[in-house]
């Protein structure tokens, strides 16, 4: 599994003329599943996500997380995380999850964030599974890492 894992200021899924997920201060996930990935996989991520510490601390060093500071999460499934880009000029998918296999396990993914924040004044939102989304955001540093969870 790999996340793209960006720290905002505000995010936002739109899908037609409909804001689907909304947060202000907080995290941006674009999660790609690989065809190995489990949810077990998913659960490793969620907790390395909410503990990665990217905001600030009084000395304006990176040793706080979500857990810490609160905010939002907005999670957005993007299978091309998923590719392989080692060579050539075009990525290849064999690597993504099928898309009816990885609905499953993202969804599985929410609900384990959900789980994890449920007594914190962390808010969870997400995009629209394979719809056609425009996510905006107003990145924070700009701080952004990729996450990668071995299978």
């Amino acid at each position: 599994m790999r996340v793209l894992l960006q720290r905002v200021n505000h995010a936002s899924v739109v899908v037609g003329t409909e804001t689907v997920g909304e947060i202000n201060r907080g995290l941006l996930i674009y999660a790609g599943l690989q065809a190995s990935d489990t949810q077990a996989v998913t659960k490793r991520m969620c907790e390395r996500i909410l503990n990665y510490r990217v905001f600030p601390d009084d000395q304006g060093r990176m040793n706080l997380s979500l857990m810490d500071v609160g905010g939002g999460i907005l999670l957005v499934s993007q299978f091309t995380l998923a590719a392989e880009t080692h060579r050539g000029n075009r990525p290849g998918f064999s690597t993504a999850m099928a898309a009816e296999e990885a609905q499953s396990i993202f969804e599985g993914f929410v609900a384990a964030v959900r789980d994890r924040v449920q007594m914190l004044p962390i808010s969870v939102a997400t995009g629209q599974f394979q719809a056609d989304m425009q996510v905006k955001s107003i990145n924070d540093g700009p701080i952004n890492f990729l996450l990668e969870v071995p299978t």
